[in-house]
């Protein structure tokens, strides 16, 4: 049967049924041979930055006092300030924003302190990120978005650090503070942190379908009119946590998910085998967490909305010019990373790499990821100092929803390694509601954990938890699975989902019998982990919470384990850790990477 034009990859001659099927790779590299034939000029370019970003939707940050930034001639603002730790969070903090225009020659400064005074000053690197789309019309969508990013690694742990972006002779930022983590170990006292994934905002840029990139269309049941997405952003801003974790799919740009290649359109929806991209759906979201990721480091996993095709390697080089990922993974995998916050040790895996379900980027690791996950919980289980492991990523091993359930590709990849190695507690996205499982060990549960039960995790195994609920249309538990929380408790009997299922290997759904599903709560929410750490010959807990967007605990779990009987001795660095850095200090800590030292994140010229 002839394939029509419009079902065609652009100037490539690939039916979109093959189209669909290829990798991320693969979708790259036909998109730059596509783009060297058709250059756009500087005149052409729409500038990012405040091209989704209107007074009314975003309040007093800098996005917001200006009118859209055209011209070289406009003020030079920095918004969207977000936080992240490095791969020390109690030495190292990352902090980045986005201009709303292009910065032409000019600067922009990092003032930053241990006091409101500030003290220290260090120039920001400025990551620019060129986007061209194909549009359904034959034309590009030519986006130049730019980036500021500070790094610095000579920080004192557990204290406060308050700073701003600043333009030499022009616009300040607000001062706002944030904070190192605590050092490895007990020492550091209790801390909280939260999770969720499938994020999203509830505002549109401007040209861009609402259907597709406003998160604000919601059931018919469940407060259309209220802005999830932010309420969560706010409710998380209320916690204040050490550090907030996002299970994939983070700001929705790619709104079908699917792995397909870029063609954009106003209209609606794209030719079948596309997806509709939009790069500038990134400023609008970067100043809807700002409220949060200003103070609280926002540490992310990547989901199957995050494999963006237009940036090379894997859909993943648009996340480098924009985000501040710690590193320390396998080479290749950027969101696929560690780091220890106190007695937590904390995972970021890529499920995309092992998913059966969408398998664009499945196996782009070549197994390198699984590998390190084995090394990496190998050596935290083996430090006294460490009590906890958590793992967070976007596909579900364990979930009973309509629409996604549960991956045995994560199942068979580190499932085993979970229990091996004795996981706490794993945090999961991509189902959109929240769920709880009893402990599992060998893909079964081994007893009950109700509602503010303890349990052991070296003797009962990990709790999986999956919480996509914090901004995206709600999804549906199988059918004939009650709702069971708090207040809401389904009958006896009533856990078990006998028509639940398993993706497989080639991509089809097997149905499977299941008992582990104890807590399932279908509306928005995150969590809220709290850890206590214990004194030795004591027991450090770790209280894990379903909240809803309105604050509301729904959910209570504590994991326990036994602390040592006596802790290893504690080196201390020889200067005062409470000590005020020095100017200087700052300023070495302050890594700016020179352009070769970037990855290749451009896929056009360079302005």
């Amino acid at each position: 049967m002839p394939v029509s034009p419009s079902d065609e990859v652009v100037a490539s001659g690939v039916p979109a049924r093959l189209a669909q099927d290829m990798t991320m790779a693969e979708q790259h590299d036909w998109l730059q041979n596509f783009l060297r034939r058709r250059p756009v000029s500087r005149r052409g370019l729409l500038l990012g930055g405040l091209a989704g970003a209107g007074a009314a939707t975003l309040g007093t940050t800098p996005f917001g006092r200006a009118a859209y930034a055209a011209t070289d001639e406009a003020p030079l603002l920095v918004g969207g300030r977000h936080t992240a730790f490095g791969t020390d969070p109690a030495r190292q903090l990352r902090l980045a924003g986005q201009l709303t225009r292009s910065p032409g020659r000019g600067r922009v400064l990092v003032d930053i302190g241990p006091t409101r005074a500030l003290g220290g000053t260090v120039e920001a690197e400025i990551r620019p990120l060129l986007s061209q789309v194909p549009q359904v019309d034959g034309s590009i969508l030519s986006v130049e978005q730019f980036y500021v990013h500070a790094a610095f690694d000579r920080l004192a742990p557990g204290r406060e650090y308050y700073y701003r972006f600043r333009v030499p002779g022009g616009a300040a930022t607000p001062i706002t503070a944030t904070r190192t983590g605590h050092a490895k170990g007990r020492a550091g006292g209790p801390f909280s942190f939260t999770m969720m994934g499938d994020h999203g905002s509830n505002h549109t840029p401007p040209g861009a379908p609402r259907a597709l990139f406003d998160d604000n269309y919601y059931k018919d049941d469940n407060q259309p009119t209220v802005a999830h997405a932010s309420a969560i952003t706010a409710a998380i801003a209320r916690v204040d946590p050490a550090f907030h974790l996002l299970a994939g799919d983070i700001c929705y740009a790619d709104p079908s998910g699917m792995g397909r290649p870029p063609k954009r359109t106003i209209t609606g929806q794209p030719p079948t085998g596309f997806d509709n991209y939009d790069p500038t759906v990134w400023d609008v979201y970067l100043s809807d967490i700002e409220l949060s990721a200003a103070r609280s480091p926002w540490m992310f996993a990547t989901g199957n909305h995050d494999m963006e095709a237009l940036y090379s390697p894997h859909g993943y080089g648009g996340h480098a010019a924009r985000l501040d990922l710690p590193g320390g993974g396998p080479q290749g995998c950027p969101s696929v990373y560690s780091f220890v916050y106190g007695n937590v040790a904390v995972l970021s895996l890529d499920a995309n790499d092992v998913s059966f379900e969408i398998r664009t980027n499945t196996g782009y690791s070549g197994g390198a990821q699984t590998s390190w996950v084995e090394r990496t919980l190998k050596g935290y289980r083996n430090d006294p100092d460490i009590d906890f492991i958590v793992c967070f990523f976007h596909h579900c091993a364990y979930s009973t929803t309509s629409q996604h359930a549960s991956d045995g590709g994560v199942r068979a990849a580190w499932t085993k390694l979970f229990d091996a190695y004795q996981v706490d507690l794993v945090l999961q996205g991509h189902n959109h509601l929240y769920e709880r499982t009893d402990p599992i060990r060998g893909n079964a549960p081994t007893r009950a954990a109700l509602d503010g039960s303890t349990i052991e995790p070296a003797r009962d195994g990990t709790i999986y938890i999956t919480a996509g609920s914090a901004g995206r249309p709600r999804y549906a538990f199988q059918t004939g699975e009650l709702e069971s929380y708090r207040g809401k408790v389904a009958a006896p009997g009533s856990n078990a989902v006998p028509n639940s299922y398993v993706w497989a290997p080639d991509g089809t759904k097997v149905t499977e019998s299941i008992s582990w599903s104890r807590t399932r709560f279908d509306n928005y929410a995150f969590v809220a982990v709290d850890s206590t750490p214990g004194h030795p010959g004591g027991a450090s807990t770790l209280t894990v919470r379903g909240i809803d967007e309105h604050g509301a605990e729904f959910d209570r779990v504590t994991l326990s384990r036994p602390c040592p009987a006596a802790d290893p001795l504690t080196h201390w660095p020889a200067a005062d850790p409470l000590a005020p850095p020095l100017a200087a200090d700052l300023a070495v800590g302050c890594a700016k990477a020179s352009s070769r030292d970037l990855p290749r994140i451009f896929v056009g010229p360079v302005f």
